[in-house]
């Protein structure tokens, strides 16, 4: 097998952690000995295995010898577990092909050091366009100390989320949905704003079809947020209701009526309250107490007021549109993004690395924005992440 799909196989066991392992990063192992693969793994959910030390167990006493194919570079800190690069060491294996550096502070560069002084050959694999997808979030988290967000919505031809009545199900069509439900089932978090909660009554969570499932199964559901100042979701919504279920986090600013919050409270929600100079949730505030919890993806689905209060914040990372061949008009017809807006073109923000693809009968559309890391506090290196 050429040593070119060795690192594919490893990207593809990667990818079956997307979504379990925060704020650990997904990564996938392979280890080969006499061409043959005779370990491989990847990340468990954060405080369990990385992916080295799962191929190494697998591998057992034939990883002496044998080259280790690697997403990320390994630990060599103690956090939660040992460091990876001693169990590497203790195996004997004889090589690692490491995809891309771990910018975390307490590795960065310092995995690979480790492995050499202990006579362990180390190649550092060219950029490439799979591997930094796949840790674009985690990379983003560690820079930043914010999550990566993805801002997602369906619209019309012409540009439309909804009717003039509000009318929404559906713009696009199911296989766009299924395609939705697998963006939810790889993030941490799904976040909406009130408007969506009175207008469609979600219920945030994932719901795929056994053949559409590829990843391993997720220790717990991704976590339902709803940016919500005054506290109107209705208890009774399907989003409230997180006894024994999926778990839901409300923000709400200083001030909230008590009695709604706690009815809400008594549904299972837990309420935080994060508020801004304008009266409404203060978005970087609540973007910090998510990455607080480890949340490292999050998407966003709306509303269009919600959508441009994180344009606003210069905290959207990734756009992702599904655009049906269907037209709606009408003035009064919401758009996916809300406010103002810009005054001029030159003013739009643009996208990058921008790929369309069709889904069933919509175009999907998918880029990233300008990217803000410049412009946010970079996380001190003496933060802990749960390796």
């Amino acid at each position: 097998m050429p040593e070119v799909n060795y690192r594919r196989r490893a990207i593809e066991l990667a990818d079956h952690a997307i979504g379990r392992t925060s704020p650990n990063p997904p990564v996938g192992a392979v280890l080969v000995r006499d061409g043959l693969v005779v370990g491989e793994g990847f990340t468990q959910p954060a405080g369990l295995a990385h992916a080295e030390i799962v191929a190494l167990v697998a591998a057992g006493s034939r990883a002496e010898g044998a080259e280790l194919y690697v997403t990320l570079e390994p630990c060599c800190h103690h956090g939660r577990t040992p460091p990876c690069t001693d169990a590497i060491v203790a195996a004997g294996v004889r090589a690692v092909h490491v995809a891309a550096v771990d910018p975390y502070p307490a590795v960065n560069g310092r995995g690979m050091s480790v492995l050499r002084d202990a006579k362990v050959e180390v190649t550092l694999d060219p950029p490439c366009a799979e591997v930094e997808r796949l840790n674009r979030p985690f990379f983003h988290f560690v820079r930043t100390g914010r999550p990566f967000v993805t801002a997602k919505w369906a619209m019309t031809l012409d540009g439309k989320v909804a009717t003039r009545s509000g009318d929404s199900r559906w713009v696009s069509g199911e296989e766009a949905r299924r395609l939705v439900h697998q963006e939810r089932d790889g993030c941490d978090a799904i976040v909406v704003g009130i408007g969506t909660v009175l207008t469609d009554d979600p219920a945030l969570t994932v719901r795929l079809d056994p053949t559409d499932v590829h990843r391993s199964a997720r220790a717990a559901p991704p976590l339902r947020v709803v940016f919500d100042s005054k506290a109107r979701t209705p208890p009774e919504s399907q989003v409230a209701d997180a006894r024994g279920g999926p778990r839901t986090l409300l923000f709400v600013a200083e001030g909230a009526p008590p009695d709604r919050v706690g009815r809400l409270r008594d549904r299972g929600v837990e309420i935080v309250a994060c508020s801004g100079p304008d009266g409404r949730v203060d978005v970087s505030a609540a973007l910090g107490e998510l990455a607080r919890r480890g949340i490292v993806r999050i998407l966003l689905e709306g509303g269009s007021e919600l959508t441009e209060a994180f344009l606003r914040e210069k905290v959207v990372n990734r756009a992702l549109a599904f655009v049906a061949p269907k037209l709606v008009g009408g003035r009064e017809a919401p758009s996916p993004i809300g406010g103002l807006g810009v005054a001029t073109m030159a003013e739009a923000l643009p996208l990058t690395d921008v790929t369309f693809r069709t889904v069933g009968p919509d175009l999907v559309v998918e880029g990233l924005l300008i990217d803000w890391c410049d412009e946010l506090t970079v996380r001190d290196s003496s933060s802990e992440f749960g390796s």
